[in-house]
């Protein structure tokens, strides 16, 4: 068990990303869950430069029946503050937040956040079947037995975005293209080669408007992120990315609930997190956005504050979101190309770190406009169908 800190501990301290790490992605045919848990936690201590002995906290969520107990005993940990916060692909940004603020308070030190997910190897192997639905009890009785999927939802909140503010398929398509230029030079992403607006409108229809390119992948993968107190920064391997602010926001679960098809939790997240970090939208070097479908990313930078709402089409035209462009979005390819296991909000975070340090190599790496490192990075993950949403802002010295 990691032995109790000497003395009391400061109730406003800053918190630092240590280590960030991925397992083996893509197509993992061979590892369990559990292994690709274990796999990205070694690598990320390893990154960080810390022993194990320094985890305090344990944040796990979507594996075994008492998670995140399960997985901290397969981790041969014993921490003394854990979090299994579960709203679909928010939970890692809000984890994070709650994290930060635990180890602000001084109830942990060091905690660690991890994920793994073998959801493409297990439907290959026929060891489960794709989910239609997320059940048919509570409120959701009430839109199940219609044929209301997961995309439906979706398509239904793209359709009234081109409804009322004119958003064409092509500019929704625009995101698919170009994350996967950005996922071109990312040697872990899953589909590299190029795509045009012509392939994505001309792909199989599943749910309309979105062709199968305008869908998320499948793919097995993990990943972990170590947060710590400021005082074990001296004794990191590599220089600290800062946790400057961050929100969290929940909106709803039945579709008859939601205020606006065209406004996601992210408008209240975002608001919160950039206030709490004293920054503004225009100060981002780069954002990454989950993903599981084009219209998330466009109403997520509307919502943020990237551009005004029903701006989202013209503004992510003409490669905006490329490595390169004005605002470098999903520069590792996001969910539509590099990888997408499930709950994807942790790669949001691995991704941001790496490209702050300086580390996403030379054909990805992201510049200023002056030839420098990014200094702010905003990591926005959104769960459900807009239900939930956690943002958080990252910046270093």
């Amino acid at each position: 068990m990691p032995s109790p800190a000497s003395g009391p501990r400061s109730r406003n301290r800053k918190v630092a990303v240590a280590g960030v790490a991925l397992s083996d992605c893509g197509r993992v045919d061979e590892a369990t869950p559990y292994a690709l848990h274990a796999q990205a936690a070694r690598r990320a201590l390893a990154d960080s430069g810390l022993d194990r002995s320094v985890i305090d906290g344990f944040a796990s969520a979507g594996l075994g029946t008492l998670a995140p107990v399960e997985v901290a005993e397969y981790l041969g940990l014993r921490p003394t503050w854990v979090d299994s916060t579960s709203v679909g692909g928010a939970t890692w940004e809000v984890m994070a937040a709650h994290a930060a603020d635990a180890i602000a308070a001084g109830h942990a030190d060091a905690v660690l956040l991890v994920y793994g997910s073998t959801a493409r190897a297990d439907i290959k192997a026929r060891r489960r079947t794709a989910n239609l639905s997320f059940g048919a009890r509570g409120p959701l009785q009430f839109e199940v037995p219609y044929g209301h999927t997961l995309i439906a939802k979706y398509a239904m909140a793209a359709r009234r975005h081109m409804h009322q503010y004119g958003t064409t398929p092509e500019q929704l398509a625009q995101i698919a293209v170009q994350a996967r230029a950005n996922a071109a030079a990312n040697p872990d992403a899953l589909y590299r080669d190029p795509i045009t607006v012509d392939d994505v409108l001309a792909g199989p229809m599943i749910a309309d408007p979105f062709t199968k390119l305008h869908c998320c992948i499948r793919s097995d993968g993990g990943c972990a992120v170590l947060l710590v107190a400021e005082d074990r920064v001296p004794d990191l391997a590599k220089p600290p990315v800062w946790v400057l602010g961050s929100g969290t926001a929940v909106s709803h679960t039945t579709m008859s609930e939601w205020d606006d098809f065209t406004v996601s939790p992210a408008a209240v997240s975002g608001r919160l997190a950039f206030e709490r970090a004293g920054v503004r939208p225009s100060e981002i070097d780069l954002a990454q956005i989950y993903d599981a479908f084009t219209y998330m990313t466009l109403v997520t930078l509307e919502d943020l504050g990237f551009c005004a709402k029903g701006e989202g089409g013209a503004f992510v035209e003409k490669g905006r979101l490329l490595r390169d462009g004005a605002l470098p979005v999903n520069t590792d390819g996001g969910g539509l190309a590099a990888c997408h296991p499930g709950m994807r909000g942790l790669f949001l975070l691995v991704e941001a770190v790496r490209q702050l340090r300086g580390e996403a190599g030379p054909d990805r790496q992201v510049h200023r406009a002056d030839g420098t490192l990014p200094h702010l990075a905003v990591a926005s993950g959104t769960g459900g169908w807009f239900c939930s949403s956690g943002t958080v802002v990252l910046g270093r010295e």
